[in-house]
């Protein structure tokens, strides 16, 4: 299945390496992208060839980027061009699928998709939900597709904003907390770098421990925080400070301003 993708920005960048993490090589994958120096960088990186929206639409899959801003125009412009049975997968925050589907008459397979930016390492997570011209077979299609990318997972729309808010946004708690974990260690007495080592190390081996299979994150927790150690001590003051509760006020937050976006 031959895929183009629109938009060459950051996610853009991260779908396409994961893509070409899998059996895709450079010519099963093109890209559109306006800016002719991210074009030039994305041949250079990728290999990939960079085409115009005219072309793109001769792939079988057309997966898009583009800011949320940009895509009334970018509908308008595909309106004339999509063709029944293409499919096409948004990866677009804020643009619900009935809109899609009202904009490109001629019912191609919508499929809204939420990446997260580890897709770029096959890592990633990638929630789906199909459109009125979307079944099985579509979405067995969406599946194969983006698998490279990582864990695919079938949601309902209206679970969009929250998983928006949590794996699409998560990357971005936990390298905070990465910060905030290197600057701790700093105040304790660390050398920044060693501080930087030790966190991203520790980081990178309990991800590892988290994805493995019947991982138990609160059983995790409780192996590591001895009767009256350090790190229970650790765990109190954060509790003290409503840690929990600002986590989830956080996500909740960000699902309402995901859903204000789409309206």
């Amino acid at each position: 299945m031959t895929t183009t993708i629109i938009g060459g920005g950051n996610m853009g960048e991260a779908l396409l390496a994961g893509l070409l993490t899998g059996d895709n090589t450079p010519d099963d994958v093109t890209v559109v992208e306006l800016s002719e120096a991210r074009a030039a960088y994305l041949r250079s990186r990728y290999g990939v060839t960079v085409v115009d929206l005219e072309s793109a639409v001769k792939s079988d899959a057309l997966l898009v980027t583009v800011k949320p801003y940009h895509f009334a125009v970018l509908l308008d412009q595909l309106a004339s061009l999509t063709r029944p049975g293409q499919l096409i997968i948004s990866a677009v925050g804020g643009t619900p699928i009935g809109d899609i589907e009202a904009r490109l008459p001629d019912s191609p397979a919508v499929v809204r998709s939420m990446p997260n930016l580890p897709v770029s390492l096959g890592a990633g997570t990638v929630a789906i939900c199909g459109g009125q011209h979307v079944g099985a077979a579509e979405l067995e299609r969406t599946r194969s597709l983006l698998s490279p990318l990582g864990m695919v997972v079938e949601v309902t729309e209206s679970q969009l904003d929250a998983v928006t808010a949590l794996s699409g946004g998560g990357p971005a708690f936990f390298a905070l907390l990465a910060e905030a974990l290197i600057d701790a260690g700093v105040l304790a007495g660390l050398p920044r770098p060693l501080s930087e080592q030790l966190v991203l190390s520790t980081a990178a081996g309990t991800g590892r421990l988290l994805g493995a299979e019947g991982a138990d994150p609160a059983g995790l927790r409780a192996a590591v925080c001895s009767p009256s150690g350090a790190t229970i001590a650790a765990i109190h003051e954060l509790e003290g400070r409503a840690f929990r509760a600002g986590v989830m006020s956080a996500i909740v937050a960000a699902r309402n301003r995901s859903s204000e976006m789409g309206r």
